[in-house]
């Protein structure tokens, strides 16, 4: 019980860090983690207008979710691009 009890105690400690960290975070990563299947010509067009890259580019990278689409994009650019996606079809996540 001596090794549960350790690890209970360290639990609570690591939360108290982690939710400070989270509070001041204003950069975020976003993540393609997937798309509809019916919309897929849809979402390789938005990613190919979003990063610049060509068709073939866009395509492979549509094929390869989940997968990081942009880092370090403001709160309110990354909330645009997240509903941006959804409307065509996609699902994206801020990490």
């Amino acid at each position: 019980m001596a090794p549960g009890a350790g690890q209970a105690a360290a639990a609570p400690v690591e939360e108290e860090e982690a939710a400070p960290a989270a509070q001041e975070k204003t950069l975020f990563n976003l993540k393609l983690e997937s798309i509809d299947a019916a919309s897929k010509a849809k979402v390789i067009k938005e990613i190919k207008t979003m990063l610049g890259l060509s068709l073939v580019d866009s395509k492979k990278f549509v094929e390869s979710v989940p997968k990081v689409l942009k880092e370090s994009v403001p709160k309110e650019d990354a909330e645009k691009i997240i509903e941006t996606l959804k409307a065509v079809g996609a699902k994206a996540t801020m990490e």
